[in-house]
């Protein structure tokens, strides 16, 4: 294997998914005190997203509070309550890059912009043949961190 083209720096966000996304902020935001941060909605992605942080400055952890626009269609972000987890890179293009090559499994779209305006890519949850490595059951979020994340956490 050669040698790894980039780090991970750290947990970028958490991502957790209900049918109901006000319960899930009675317990995130009004019991444990999550701040919101902004909100996200997507019809390609079937998203109604409520972005809570907490910390502060380059450890600041993002937690999405996810339901889906329609229970009925993919993907269905409510039915693995722990939706994703996110991991700052320190660069992104080159991490898919090694990774690909390496025989990790991406989920389709590439890299994007993500609801809170990093590049984003996703591990796919389930190896294939061609890709035997993936995510084991779990769909990893690869976000590209800024030049001050980048700095605090290197």
């Amino acid at each position: 294997m050669s040698t790894r083209p980039f780090k991970v720096l750290g947990i970028q966000q958490i991502a957790i998914g209900g049918p109901d996304k006000q319960r899930l902020q009675t317990l995130w935001v009004e019991m444990l005190g999550l701040r919101v941060t902004g909100t996200f909605r997507s019809e390609r992605e079937n998203v109604d997203e409520d972005i809570c942080a907490m910390g502060q400055g380059v450890h600041t952890v993002e937690v999405d509070l996810m339901q889906p626009l329609d229970p009925e269609k993919k993907p269905a972000v409510h039915t693995t309550p722990l939706n994703h987890v996110g991991l700052w890179i320190d660069d992104l293009p080159r991490a898919v890059e090694w990774l690909t090559a390496q025989g990790v499994r991406f989920a389709p779209g590439g890299i994007r912009k993500g609801a809170a305006g990093h590049d984003i890519c996703f591990l796919h949850p389930k190896s294939s043949e061609e890709f035997p490595i993936a995510g084991e059951g779990v769909l990893i979020e690869l976000v590209q961190a800024p030049p001050e994340v980048i700095a605090g956490l290197s």
